[in-house]
């Protein structure tokens, strides 16, 4: 069986890197970079940081970031938040970070990544805008992206509901290019949105976290084709961690008339991917049925089997250890393949998916801009 490209990265949240708090970040990232070392290897395809690196944008809290990732097996990318630009420029982020480590455009199996730069036009602080240079920028490599057949994901420091200015239009430009995941940083917990078109993203922050009793971690996102997945893992848990990349869980779906995210009745392909080592099969099971062996995709970390399902709503779990992943696949035949109007407020986080436990979303926004504490 062929499978579409899947691309993965690790998506650690906000550092805040600050000397502050005795440095409390950067034991919690070389924690993270160890863990990523140790079990993840070239099952992802790099790590992200999603901006508010630095608290306060100084050489020596950027120059204690860079020390800490350098034992990073896998290449990371990095863009800026508002407190990277704290000193009125990102001069010192500049310094720190290598061009190749801030890319504005990378192709990845297939996936266009496009990197965008949402606080130097700003006036400091929240006051998120996209450049001339980076609207044209996103507008031409959307552009490239449908000719040229990929898939297009951007990496941005927040949702588009958050600009100053134009968040709605770049969000229906997101929605009228099929971007399938914007990955964002800024709100400082576990979130997934759905406006109907698109899947946005943010993960917990590393740096200052209220949510989940205040412990660390990070996310995996990995785009099976265009469908898209999302899973929290609390640094110093289990391994092996296993991830159901395709079809899509009902709260992701956003192109209903594709099999690949609404199967139709008969056999389906359900595909897995593993994380770290082990000599135990992934075992798939059904609206808690008797569970059955996965089978390895030589030369991948994926695993799939072919099951019948009936048109409804169906439980899937996949287990490997004492990991368990479960999502809610809705299979449809042609004549009832659901519908979707015209988004409204497209971009914002009135379209949250709410509260998603199983992939460790708790739904309370606890976040200094939202419903936390400040910092």
């Amino acid at each position: 069986m062929t499978h579409p490209s899947s691309i993965t990265w690790v998506h650690i949240g906000d550092l805040h890197m600050d000397e502050a708090n005795d440095w409390q970040s950067r034991n919690r990232l070389a924690a993270i970079v160890a863990e990523i070392n140790a079990h993840i290897g070239d099952a992802a395809d790099f790590v992200y940081l999603p901006g508010d690196n630095a608290n306060h944008a100084t050489a020596e809290q950027y120059r204690v970031i860079a020390d800490t990732l350098a034992s990073l097996r896998l290449p990371y990318r990095v863009i800026p938040g508002d407190h990277d630009f704290e000193l009125g420029d990102l001069a010192h982020y500049d310094a720190a970070f290598a061009e190749a480590n801030r890319p504005e455009v990378e192709v990845i199996a297939g996936h266009r990544c496009i990197f965008l730069d949402i606080v130097s036009a700003g006036a400091g602080g929240p006051d998120f805008r996209l450049t001339m240079h980076h609207r044209n920028r996103l507008l031409e490599e959307l552009a490239r992206a449908e000719a040229e057949r990929q898939t297009p994901v951007v990496f941005m420091h927040a949702y588009p509901g958050d600009l100053a200015a134009d968040g709605e239009d770049i969000a229906r430009i997101f929605a009228d290019a099929r971007v399938a995941f914007v990955d964002t940083g800024h709100t400082h917990y576990n979130e997934l949105l759905n406006d109907g078109r698109v899947v946005y993203g943010a993960t917990r922050s590393t740096g200052e976290i209220e949510e989940g009793g205040g412990k660390p971690g990070f996310s995996i996102v990995t785009l099976h084709g265009r469908v898209p997945s999302w899973r929290f893992k609390k640094t110093g848990s289990d391994w092996p961690f296993v991830q159901i990349v395709a079809p899509a869980d009902i709260r992701l779906v956003t192109r209903p008339a594709e099999a690949t995210q609404v199967p139709r009745p008969g056999e389906v392909e359900i595909v897995a991917k593993l994380f770290g080592g082990t000599t135990q099969p992934v075992l798939l099971s059904v609206d808690d049925g008797i569970a059955q062996p996965m089978l390895a995709v030589s030369g991948t970390a994926l695993w799939s089997l072919r099951i019948t399902l009936d048109a409804g709503l169906h439980r899937v779990a996949a287990s490997v250890g004492t990991d368990r992943d479960m999502v809610e696949i809705l299979v449809r035949g042609e004549a009832d393949i659901p519908r979707r109007g015209v988004p409204i407020a497209p971009g914002r986080d009135l379209h949250s998916i709410g509260a998603w436990p199983e992939h460790g979303i708790a739904g309370t926004q606890l976040g200094p801009n939202k419903n936390g504490k400040h910092w």
